[in-house]
């Protein structure tokens, strides 16, 4: 997921997104918990997606509030 595919979204699209992933990453960490986690990595891929999505809401809201 990268930055542009997120400006494209609408605001809904991304708190949908964000909401989906919160919930992944919080799949990971129970996982990681019970080792039962096979990639490690993902954690880190969706902990960056977050805050991609985070950065872009952001913008929205700064641009809307223009």
């Amino acid at each position: 997921m990268n930055a542009q595919e997120l400006r494209d979204k609408t605001p809904d699209q991304l708190r949908d997104a964000l909401a989906s992933l919160k919930k992944e990453a919080f799949n990971l960490r129970f996982q990681q918990a019970t080792n039962a986690l096979e990639n490690t990595a993902r954690i880190r891929e969706v902990r960056r997606d977050v805050a991609r999505v985070k950065t872009v809401l952001n913008e929205k809201a700064a641009k809307a509030s223009e």
